[in-house]
C-alpha cells in the first residue's frame, strides 16, 4: 500500500500499541499529541501538529479504566474538532457501555445510547468499531458507522489448526447469528446452549441443544468479561463429550480472576484478539491475535472511499 498523504491517525492511552501496529499497516506515523492529565486528574489534550483538511481517525478502545478512557477520546475529539480538519472518524476497536442497550426493567439508563450521543457530539463525524455487543447499537449512533468482525482473524487462525471434526457452540441463544455464520464458512455443525442469567455476571446453564460428543468444540463470543459463562459452557460441552474445547472471544475484558478460571477449566485455548490490551501472564492458555490488519484495511478503504463489506464476503 502506497504512503497516504493526508490521513492522520491518533491515539489516546488505551490501546497505544494497536494504534502503533494500525499505523504502521498504513505506513503513517501516530500523530504527534499530548493525552495526559492536569494535577486534579482532568483530562488534558493538545494536537501538536497541523490537521486542517485532514482525514483523521482516533484510536482509542473504551476499555478499563473505561470511564478515563472514554474521556480522553470525547476531549481528543473536541480538541481536533476545533483544528478544522476535514473529517473526524472515531475507531473504537470495543465499545464500552455496550451490555447497556435496552431497558430491562424499570429506571435503568439506555448507556450505550448516551455513549454514542456524547462521541457525536464530541466531533466525531463516523465511527469505525468492531465486533458490538448488540448490533441495535448501530441504529443509536446519527452518524455513519462500519461496524466490523473479527471473524477473517478467526477464520484464519482456526483453518491452519487443521482441525477435524469440528462444531461451533453458540453459548447463548443471543449469539446464535455469529455462531451459525462463523460455523458456515468453516463447514461444521453447529451447538446452542440453552442459558439463563439470574442477574448480572453470573450464569445458569440448563442444556446444551445438538450434539458435540467425540468433536472438537469452537466457543464463539464477542466478550470475556468475568469468564463464568464461558467456562462454564466449556465444562459443560467436555462433559457431553467434546474431544477438545476451545473460545474465541472478540473483546478480552478479564475482569476479576477470569484468567485464573480459564486456566482452572476444560478450555484448550482461549482464543482473544488485541482489541483491549491483555495484562501481562503466564498463563499458557492464553492466544492473542492481532486485529491491526483488518482495521488498517478498513481505515484505508474508507479514507479511499472503497467498500468496506468487500472485506466480509
Amino acid at each position: 500500500m502506497r504512503p497516504i498523504g493526508d490521513l492522520k491517525i491518533f491515539s489516546g492511552n488505551a490501546n497505544l500499541p494497536l494504534a502503533q501496529e494500525i499505523a504502521r499497516k498504513l505506513r503513517v506515523h501516530v500523530g504527534k499529541a499530548t493525552v495526559g492529565r492536569f494535577a486534579d486528574g482532568e483530562v488534558n489534550v493538545q494536537i501538536h501538529e497541523n490537521v486542517r483538511g485532514c482525514d483523521c481517525y482516533v484510536v482509542q478502545s473504551t476499555c478499563r479504566p473505561v470511564n478515563e478512557n472514554l474521556m480522553e477520546l470525547l476531549v481528543i475529539l473536541d480538541a481536533l474538532r476545533r483544528a478544522s480538519p476535514g473529517r473526524i472518524t472515531a475507531v473504537i476497536p470495543y465499545y464500552g457501555y455496550a451490555r447497556a442497550d435496552r431497558k430491562t426493567e424499570p429506571r435503568v439508563p439506555i448507556s450505550a445510547k448516551l455513549v454514542a450521543n456524547l462521541i457525536t457530539s464530541a466531533g466525531a463525524n463516523r465511527i469505525i468499531t468492531l465486533d458490538l455487543h448488540a448490533g441495535q447499537i448501530q441504529g443509536f449512533f446519527d452518524i455513519p458507522l462500519d461496524h466490523l468482525f473479527a471473524t477473517p482473524v478467526f477464520l484464519d487462525y482456526i483453518k491452519r489448526q487443521k482441525i477435524s471434526k469440528g462444531v461451533v457452540v453458540s453459548p447463548d441463544v443471543g449469539g446464535v447469528e455469529r455462531a451459525r455464520a462463523f460455523a458456515k464458512r468453516l463447514g461444521v455443525g453447529l451447538v446452542i446452549i440453552d442459558k439463563r442469567r439470574p442477574k448480572p455476571n453470573e450464569a445458569s446453564i440448563y442444556n446444551v441443544i445438538g450434539d458435540v460428543k467425540g468433536k472438537t468444540a469452537i466457543i464463539l463470543d464477542d466478550m470475556i468479561d468475568t469468564g463464568g459463562t464461558l467456562t462454564k459452557v466449556a465444562n459443560i460441552v467436555k462433559a457431553k463429550g467434546a474431544t477438545h474445547v476451545y473460545a474465541l472471544c472478540v473483546h478480552g475484558v478479564l475482569s476479576g480472576n477470569a484468567l485464573e478460571l480459564v486456566e482452572a477449566s476444560a478450555l484448550q485455548e482461549l482464543i482473544l484478539t488485541n482489541t483491549i490490551p491483555i495484562p501481562s501472564h503466564d498463563k499458557s492458555k492464553i492466544k492473542v491475535l492481532s486485529v491491526a490488519p483488518l482495521l488498517g484495511e478498513a481505515i484505508g478503504r474508507n479514507h479511499r472511499g472503497l467498500s468496506i463489506s468487500e472485506l466480509f464476503v
